[in-house]
């Protein structure tokens, strides 16, 4: 089936380059890159799909749309607004593909934080030579990890922990079956009778209305002192300002986190100088081949769409993800 699939602006080399792919990939489906909005605007009449972000005053203009792959596994706050909810349209995202860059990372903030590393960089900054006692580190064969959100990233955590030997636990409110690693799987009420069993909270959770906010005050007092919290799914699930509080009252003994309810992290927030914290600038995803795995994944999509099949990663609009 012929199909006009539509790029939305603003264009990058990394979209110039998935236009590319789709054209030589997908004989039937012609490929337009809007520059500009304008040119969105007169594109979108017609056409049957678009990757990107269109504005509500587009959408009305959008007769034909019937697909549109976001350009992101979690996109920013605003992307389901109640228009394109109610649209008939099909989203997709880019999940799935992260997971290989991601699960390091946080094995990276795991060891670390185990091994007072929280502790050591600073130091290394100051040339200060000091030792901390045993009682500073995590023996991990003996810790649990308690993963929120257990899709792609949070699976490749759940089997990495357990090679260290820890016990995990997957908290999600779609899977079903326990993927490698994981020794318990629930569900997101039992979360909080959960916490006080954790040595690491780890959030892998998108930005839904759901998981707004879901780390917080009441939460943190869940956990135990000496358990640490990780977050590389996106910042708007756990509130900052009480994560401080948290940390400098000793309610938990650290946190490693590449997302934050505010990005860029203004240079006199107080998590910067907060005790038992290891910080890296939302850089959770980057590394070699993403690109072209993103590629993959709207080239497939695209081919799907032209035959008729079911898309992959389709959106529940409603709940963003």
């Amino acid at each position: 089936m012929a199909f006009k699939f539509l790029l939305m602006p603003p264009q990058t080399d990394q979209s110039r380059a998935i236009a590319a792919r789709v054209a030589d990939s997908v004989p039937s489906a012609d490929v337009v890159v809007a520059e500009t909005l304008d040119d969105a605007r007169r594109e979108i009449v017609d056409a049957d799909a678009a990757l990107g972000t269109i504005p509500p005053d587009l959408l009305r203009h959008a007769e034909n749309l019937r697909w549109l792959q976001c350009p992101a596994a979690g996109p920013p706050a605003g992307y389901y607004y109640k228009e394109l909810i109610e649209h008939p349209v099909v989203v997709t995202n880019l999940r799935g593909i992260y997971g290989h860059h991601i699960a390091p990372h946080i094995m990276a903030f795991v060891l670390g934080l185990s091994r007072g590393f929280q502790t050591y960089i600073p130091q290394q900054v100051r040339r200060e030579w000091s030792r901390m006692g045993e009682g500073s580190t995590v023996y991990l064969p003996e810790a649990t990890a308690l993963i929120i959100g257990v899709g792609g990233i949070g699976a490749d955590a759940a089997r990495l922990c357990a090679c260290f030997g820890m016990h995990v636990i997957g908290v999600d409110p779609r899977r079903e079956e326990t993927p490698e690693g994981v020794s318990e799987m629930r569900r997101p009420d039992q979360l909080d009778a959960l916490l006080p069993r954790a040595d690491f909270v780890i959030m892998t959770v998108p930005h839904t209305p759901q998981t707004e906010g879901m780390m917080n005050a009441s939460r943190f007092k869940l956990m135990k002192k000496t358990a640490f919290l990780i977050n590389i799914g996106r910042g708007a699930t756990l509130k900052l300002d009480d994560l401080v509080d948290a940390l400098n009252a000793g309610e938990i003994a650290g946190a490693g986190l590449d997302v934050y309810e505010i990005e860029p992290l203004p240079e006199d927030h107080p998590l910067w100088n907060a005790p038992g914290v290891l910080l890296t600038p939302h850089r959770a995803s980057v590394g070699p081949y993403t690109q072209e795995r993103r590629a993959d994944l709207v080239v497939d999509n695209c081919r799907r769409f032209a035959a008729g099949e079911p898309l992959r990663n389709v959106v529940d609009k409603e709940n963003w993800f």
